[in-house]
């Protein structure tokens, strides 16, 4: 079994390849987590189902795959440069693993640190020990990541990871919004009428889902969160 996993067309593939190839799989669903738009969309999508109260519907696994699809639409453009300036590059054997892996990073790098705020930036620069330029200094913004790409990775994604559970929770609280004056104005009904003993949310709940619905929720919900990454 071991001497079919080292061989290939004949030839002896080092022991250390194949084991960095089994450990980056293993790490894929984590990179998915940390490296793209996945962490701020299950949040938006969890806060909303929270938000109109209907408990397990769309139930987790319905969320997750909304998410998942929706991050493989954001990060078609970073797939397609990593493919394009690493991975068909060293399938064709024109650059090595190590240069594989750097060039890989150049994308990811570009996608996160245009998704991360500065003040989380500063914040993981100033823990690492590392020096921000001054984006003052730059024409536009495009020029100011270029000038942030050389920063490690465990800078960029800490400081991407923040700025992504803030952005998510921001837009979780503003989802929060209209489904909330729905129940005030549903409790005080029911209060001023007498009818304490009904509970609130039974009633709330289909007003909840007519707004969701007449404003085309699901669309508007998406555009935003596709739109609200650069």
């Amino acid at each position: 079994m071991y001497d079919a996993l080292i061989n290939v067309n004949g030839e002896q593939v080092p022991t250390l390849d194949i084991l960095l190839m089994l450990t980056i799989i293993s790490l894929l669903p984590s990179l998915l987590i940390m490296v793209t738009s996945f962490t701020r969309t299950m949040i938006i999508l969890s806060f909303l189902r929270t938000a109109m109260g209907v408990q397990q519907t769309p139930p987790n696994m319905v969320l997750v795959g909304i998410a998942l699809f929706l991050t493989l639409f954001i990060m078609n453009p970073v797939i397609s440069d990593i493919n394009t300036q690493a991975y068909t590059p060293y399938k064709n054997n024109e650059i090595t693993q190590e240069e594989a892996i750097s060039r890989a990073q150049v994308p990811l790098k570009r996608f996160m640190l245009r998704n991360t705020e500065k003040s989380s930036l500063i914040l993981f620069t100033d823990i690492a020990g590392q020096e921000v330029p001054d984006e003052a200094e730059y024409e536009d913004d495009n020029a100011y990541v270029e000038a942030l790409i050389d920063l490690p990775m465990s800078v960029v994604i800490p400081s991407f990871m923040t700025s992504e559970l803030k952005r998510g929770f921001t837009a979780g609280f503003l989802l929060y919004i209209p489904f909330l004056l729905i129940d005030i104005v549903v409790s005080s009904t029911l209060m001023s009428m007498g009818m304490m003993m009904l509970p609130p949310a039974m009633i709330s709940m289909p007003f909840k889902l007519l707004l969701f619905i007449t404003v085309n929720g699901w669309e508007l919900l998406f555009s935003n969160i596709v739109s609200g990454f650069k």
